[in-house]
């Protein structure tokens, strides 16, 4: 096995074993949301939506950072093997 696999194999391990944990939280949120409600807000429901498309994003921007810095490395790598 190679080191990538070697690191992995435990993380995925490790995320299989928190995800019972992970899923608990959908129930706080609809507890939050209904005891709003029952008060009167409406501005929750709003507040939780716009944190979850923010959960979403992230996520992605974070690897089009990375993808960018690696495809300019990339290219600058290349562009100066064939100039040489």
């Amino acid at each position: 096995m190679n080191k990538l696999t070697k690191t992995l194999i435990p993380l995925f391990v490790i995320g299989i074993l928190l995800l019972p944990d992970a899923a608990a939280q959908c129930t706080m949120c609809k507890s939050n949301l209904e005891m709003a409600r029952q008060n009167g807000s409406t501005n929750v429901g709003n507040t939780i939506n716009d944190g979850i498309l923010y959960l979403l994003a992230l996520p992605y921007l974070i690897a089009g950072a990375f993808a960018f810095v690696y495809f300019k490395k990339y290219k600058e790598k290349k562009n100066s093997l064939t100039t040489q």
